[in-house]
This record gives structure tokens, sequence and C-alpha cells, in this order.
């Protein structure tokens, strides 16, 4: 078992998350369910960290020969789950900038609502890229923990993407209303 190419993953994404905890700060509320992070912080770094720590039991574990098969397994699936979420946040960095200068109008403008329709289509493509390479991943995986983790990669990215569609089916019937009413 060899995680040097994890660990320099895991050394970029602490740069980045460094980076991204110095320009936003600490959020409002904790970042990752308690079931993903048991360190509910408010801050990428430490969640970052702590995915460092479940590789080091994995190596700790193996080299002193009392890692088991299924204690493998549950500590590869925790971080691969880890990982993803991290990987997502940082992704979507520049998007949750965006989310929180967003003030909803209770008379949107009828440009307003186009920009906003603009953007929920450039999100649909992406979040359909992502969903693309979530089928591409699982159909890649080699043992049953992946298969599991990427299937549930791709349950959530097809809800987000449902969402997306739906939010989007609802700006273009206000538009439509808009424009028929004059």
């Amino acid at each position: 078992m060899d995680l040097t190419q994890l660990k320099a993953e895991l050394q970029s994404l602490a740069t980045k998350a460094a980076e991204i905890d110095r320009r936003r700060g600490e959020g409002a509320k904790p970042l990752f369910d308690e079931r993903l992070f048991t360190c509910l912080s408010r801050l990428l770094s430490p969640c970052v960290a702590e995915a460092k720590s479940v590789v080091d039991t994995l190596e700790r574990e193996k080299e002193s020969g009392k890692l088991s098969s299924l204690r493998a397994a549950h500590l590869c699936e925790k971080l691969v789950n880890q990982l993803s979420a991290l990987q997502r946040e940082v992704a979507t960095v520049s998007i949750r900038a965006k989310e929180k200068t967003f003030v909803p109008k209770t008379r949107a403008s009828i440009s307003q609502l186009y920009q906003d329709l603009a953007q929920h289509q450039d999100w649909e493509r992406r979040l359909s890229d992502m969903v693309r390479d979530a089928e591409s991943k699982l159909g890649r995986c080699d043992t049953f923990a992946e298969q599991q983790a990427a299937q549930k990669h791709l349950l959530t990215t097809e809800k987000r993407l449902a969402r997306c569609r739906d939010a989007k089916q609802k700006i273009e019937s206000r538009i439509a209303f808009r424009e028929k009413k004059g």
C-alpha cells in the first residue's frame, strides 16, 4: 500500500485550504457533517489535517500488523469521502463567494432574471460534467468500497443537478410570466 500520491494530494489540498481559510475566514457553522469530519471545523485546514490523520492511521496500523481488511476498507471509504468533500469545497469556492453576494429581491428585474438564468445554465453545465465524470469514475472502480463511494458521489451529484434544473425551470417560468404580463 503506497500512499505517496495520496499524501501529495493532501499536501496540495492543505496549501489550497490555508489560502481559502485566509481569504474567507471562519464560517458561521461547520463546513461538513460530523459523520464526515469529527472536528466540526468552520475552516478547511483542520478538515485536511483530519484526513491526513486517517492516512497516518492506515500506515501506522499496517506497519504494526494490526490492520484488518475490514478496518482498512472502513478507513479507505472514510478517506475517499473526506477527499471528495474537500475537493468539492475547494472547487466551489468561487461559486460560494457569489452565493454570499446574492441578495434575493422581492421583485427582480427582467434583466436580473436573465442573469440568474445564465448563472443556472452555467451551473447545470458544470454539474452535468461532474455527473459524467462520476459515472466514468464508477466504471473504473476496482474494489467494492471504491464502487460504493463512487456510487454515493454520483447520486449526490445527480441530486444537485436535479435541484439546479428545477431552479432553472422556475426562473424560466418567471421570465415567461413577466414577458407575457409586459
